[in-house]
């Protein structure tokens, strides 16, 4: 069973215009999921935010969806939701590895993603952490992506007009 430990919990972003996330489940647990799909939400709406979600059939298709999403559709952050449950064999290593790893790398290149996707050792230990009134790891990766939505808004404002300007910028603007 998980020991819960006091954690300190940064004050909710507020936002001045729209933010919409999109909620992206492996649902193969599905009364985990749930939970943490109830625990997303709610974090999302406190903050004013709007969500859209989609299902994809494991931990491993989670970071696919995301990438998709951002080519396709035009969402403010992500929220990867699931959980993997060790087994006997290795590929709970590679599920958890990989899954984490693309999410990491896309979060890098500047995505805003809250990354949800239990890696337990047992079903007792997932359901505290999915449980609203416990753990709330759904909330929790759903507050992820807005901290990170907001520092996007934040320091994107700032970069306006800051920096190197090449001549033909310069041309059209009037200023050579």
């Amino acid at each position: 069973m998980a020991i819960a430990e006091q954690h300190y919990i940064l004050p909710r972003p507020k936002f001045d215009k729209p933010v919409k996330l999109l909620i992206v489940v492996a649902p193969y647990y599905k009364d985990i999921a749930d939970n943490q799909i109830a625990g997303a939400k709610a974090e999302i709406e406190a903050a004013g935010g709007t969500w859209d979600l989609i299902e994809v059939p494991g931990a491993l298709e989670v970071p696919t969806a995301i990438a998709i999403a951002e080519r396709m559709s035009n969402f403010d952050g992500y929220v990867a939701l699931g959980c993997v449950i060790r087994g006997e064999t290795t590929h709970y290593d590679t599920v958890c590895n990989d899954s984490s790893r693309a999410i990491q790398l896309m979060g890098l290149q500047g995505l805003c993603i809250g990354n949800g996707i239990l890696t337990v050792e047992n079903r007792p230990q997932a359901e505290v952490r999915a449980d609203t009134a416990d753990q709330n790891k759904g909330g929790g990766a759903a507050a992820a992506a807005l901290h990170l939505m907001a520092l996007s808004r934040k320091w994107g404002d700032q970069r306006k007009g800051v920096g190197f300007k090449p001549a033909d910028e310069l041309k059209l603007a009037g200023k050579v």
